[in-house]
């Protein structure tokens, strides 16, 4: 039909806004906005996130070692084999 993939419909009212790639900055402020921001929302956050962490982690720990003790065989059972 002659028309290429963005143009086969036309809708009214819809305004649309484009920067060419040549024009954008990515990497703008990424070191000197951008570090300190990641170590301002670790503070904010890790009394948040890390006493539930470390309480899992030492549930998971008690569960595994008494898990392992339980699994284990009494040595005293076997004291009178041959």
């Amino acid at each position: 039909m002659g028309k290429h993939f963005g143009e086969l419909a036309k809708i009214r009212g819809l305004i649309t806004y484009r920067l060419s790639p040549h024009e954008q900055r990515a990497y703008a402020g990424a070191i000197s906005n951008g570090l300190p921001n990641i170590f301002r929302r670790f503070r904010e956050s890790v009394f948040r996130v890390a006493p539930a962490f470390i309480v899992a982690y030492m549930i998971y720990e008690g569960v595994e070692r008494e898990q392992h003790r339980l699994s284990r065989k009494n040595p005293a059972d076997f004291a009178n084999d041959v």
